[in-house]
């Protein structure tokens, strides 16, 4: 997506890789320096949503002004962690809301699962039989992860089919980041700060909390959002959108493993993004010769307990029509002044629910 919206909008190359380089090494750098002071799989990233936001404006914006509206997006950030009002807000919102939130965005790697079978039927096939063949035995599991195993088996699909096709003329070199300097544009910050600043805590960071907590964990909210605050102004000074919890790879780091070992994930984790960072442009060139059914196959089965999971929490007692309001306005996938519709999805699910589930909260309160 960074690929195809800096092309659009001719970005010169040294801004796209240096825009790529601050998604990916700082990122991992972040994820690494988190995971092993908390000793949990917990990953930062950058917002796919804001990349999205921002595409169309790169042909109306020039990028310093865009770089000033990313800055102030970071500063409103550090100062609602210093305020504390998004550890109140968060705990504000019950928790079957929050995941049924949470199923309705994972819902669509399922569903690409399932359309990967009518792209490339033998790679999707392998990937499914393997993962369930390590899945149905406790002792093939511990040994080779089911994820571990799809990956394994949709590698040796891809090459027995030959769908693989690495670009021409592709040769090692590592990306040269430079620093952007920003403009502050009245017009730009009026249109971009706020669904930013939203995109980032009421969307990424509620998602990523949201699974750690449900996998056994207490992530450090209020000192996370500080660092995507921080880590905003520094992305964008390089020209990146800003910096976030992911849900995602934060649902696939607790698919499997040991709890207490699954940090050492999530390390792994921020070396690779490091190293992608830094290599960005041979690592992108490889990865868009990967055929779309081995991607798509690999992120529904990693999203698969997720889902169960998400759904299981959102539907099994108190707040279930809210959460159902909740999953469905995020499925629709209608944004409105800018911000993405799994935000709407939390705003209107939890004020319907105030409305015709009142009873839910007061027992909530009495019984926390």
């Amino acid at each position: 997506m960074i690929l195809a919206v800096g092309t659009a909008a001719r970005l010169p190359g040294e801004y796209i890789a240096t825009w790529l380089f601050a998604g990916y090494a700082l990122s991992g750098l972040i994820t690494v320096v988190v995971c092993v002071l908390y000793r949990q799989p917990l990953a930062f990233g950058y917002s796919m949503p804001a990349v999205v936001i921002v595409g169309p404006a790169l042909a109306k914006y020039p990028m310093p002004e865009l770089v000033g509206a990313y800055i102030a997006t970071g500063v409103l950030i550090l100062v609602l962690a210093a305020t504390g009002l998004i550890r109140r807000a968060t705990a504000a919102l019950p928790e079957p809301i929050v995941m049924a939130m949470v199923a309705g965005v994972f819902l669509p790697f399922g569903l690409r699962l399932v359309g990967a079978f009518d792209g490339g039927p033998w790679i999707a096939g392998a990937m499914a039989a393997a993962y369930l063949a390590s899945s149905a035995s406790p002792g093939l599991r511990r040994r080779v992860p089911p994820l571990l195993a799809a990956l394994a088996a949709g590698a040796i699909a891809v090459a027995a089919t030959g769908r693989f096709t690495p670009p021409a003329g592709l040769a090692l070199h590592a990306a040269a980041p430079i620093a952007l300097m920003p403009v502050f544009s009245v017009a730009a910050l009026v249109e971009f700060v706020i669904p930013l600043a939203i995109t980032v805590v009421g969307l990424h960071n509620i998602q990523g909390f949201a699974i750690l907590r449900t996998a056994g964990f207490r992530p450090p909210e209020n000192m996370s959002t500080y660092v995507c605050g921080a880590g905003t102004v520094i992305y964008g000074l390089l020209g990146s959108v800003p910096t976030v919890v992911t849900g995602p790879a934060n649902a696939i780091l607790n698919v499997s493993g040991e709890k207490d070992w699954r940090f050492i994930g999530g390390i792994w984790l921020g070396i690779f993004f490091i190293l992608f960072g830094i290599f960005s442009p041979v690592a992108v060139g490889l990865g868009a010769a990967l055929p779309v059914a081995l991607i798509a196959g690999l992120a529904g089965l990693a999203m698969m307990p997720v889902l169960q999971s998400a759904f299981v929490t959102a539907f099994r007692g108190a707040f279930t029509f809210g959460a159902l309001v909740t999953f469905l306005v995020t499925v629709a996938g209608v944004s409105i002044f800018g911000i993405g519709s799994a935000f709407w999805g939390l705003v209107i699910g939890y004020a319907v629910s105030r409305i015709v589930e009142s009873d839910d909260f007061r027992r909530s309160r009495a019984d926390p």
